[in-house]
């Protein structure tokens, strides 16, 4: 591990500087609390405090802060179904997370949309969806929205490895190509499409390859190496603002838990899943190479642990003593 983060630092040594170790603390920070929030909603679900189903993103919180940190003020976030990490990572208050999470009153949509379905529209994230590429072409919406209003502003539309298979991507990419949009399509690929392997979804290597199809960039990086996130969004998301066009990014990543609560993962070996967490895990990784490179002491980094546990603690306590939606008006927003 010490040899893996002096070999990160040697490759990110201009963007370790650029950033800062504040900012780099910052992020590191950010990843202990989508990590921590992952997993008391599981414990929770568990303990029967949450209904339906959930998908969990713990291992791929690289993917979401690099991204979220390669953004702008003002620009907008479309993302998926597992897709609490990505709002926690573009700011979102955890309080008002975990109360929608919950299906509480105070949640961003009033308990409504619960774990799929969290939008916070105040910060332009236009939240996640069920439907599996379903953000997709709304982000061709966006884009043209931001063309014909003429700002500066560029759309970040998170999605799987699955909806790479779906029309819907490649409806989306043609027309964002097409139409020269400031989209920064983001691919998400942890390896499995519900219980199927990549490697017999796609006859290419990467999914970043079917760009070239529409004209686009496309590039594909280590997706549990949160600075080779960010740089790689940052170049998109700079190409799209100087008038360019849109790029496919993918972050090639892992996710330690099934697809859903109700995936049994008879598709994989616990080994498998063991060698990401012992040699992959991207807040480990981080955590040495900010070690490794002076920025943070041992005792900062348990700190950050502590402190992102803390915060959900406080979350978890605010959704609990939050009010449960009226009846009388539970359908308040449902239109058809």
């Amino acid at each position: 591990m010490m040899q893996l983060s002096q070999d990160l630092i040697q490759r990110h040594q201009d963007l370790i500087e650029a950033l800062g170790a504040e900012t780099l603390k910052a992020m590191l920070q950010e990843m202990h609390l989508i990590r921590a929030f992952e997993e008391r909603a599981e414990q929770l679900y568990m303990q029967g405090k949450v209904h339906g189903t959930m998908h969990l993103s713990i291992g791929q919180e690289a993917t979401a802060v690099g991204a979220a940190n390669a953004m702008q003020e003002g620009d907008y976030l479309l993302n998926h179904h597992r897709g609490h990490g990505h709002c926690l990572a573009w700011g979102s208050d955890p309080n008002r997370m975990m109360a929608e999470f919950m299906g509480k009153e105070t949640g961003y949509c009033r308990g409504r949309g619960g774990s799929m379905h969290i939008a916070d529209i105040e910060s332009n994230n236009l939240g996640a969806n069920g439907i599996v590429a379903g953000g997709l072409p709304i982000a061709v919406g966006v884009g043209l929205s931001i063309k014909m209003r003429r700002t500066s502003q560029v759309c970040l539309v998170i999605f799987g490895d699955g909806a790479a298979n779906e029309g819907a991507f490649h409806e989306a990419l043609n027309m964002a190509s097409i139409w020269r949009l400031p989209i920064v399509f983001l691919c998400e690929n942890n390896q499995y499409a519900m219980s199927m392997p990549v490697q017999q979804a796609f006859n290419i290597e990467n999914i970043s390859q079917r760009a070239a199809a529409y004209g686009l960039p496309g590039v594909t990086v280590d997706g549990n190496d949160v600075l080779a996130v960010y740089a790689a969004v940052s170049e998109a998301a700079a190409r799209a603002r100087r008038g360019e066009g849109a790029t496919l990014v993918e972050a090639k990543t892992y996710r330690y838990k099934g697809h859903s609560k109700s995936d049994k993962q008879v598709y994989r070996s616990r080994e498998e899943v063991r060698f990401w967490q012992e040699n992959r895990d991207p807040i480990m990784r981080f955590s040495q190479l900010l070690l490794t490179a002076g920025l943070i002491s041992e005792a900062e980094a348990a700190q950050m642990r502590e402190r992102a546990v803390a915060i959900i603690d406080a979350a978890v306590a605010f959704s609990e003593a939050s009010p449960e939606p009226d009846v009388a008006d539970i359908m308040s927003g449902v239109y058809a």
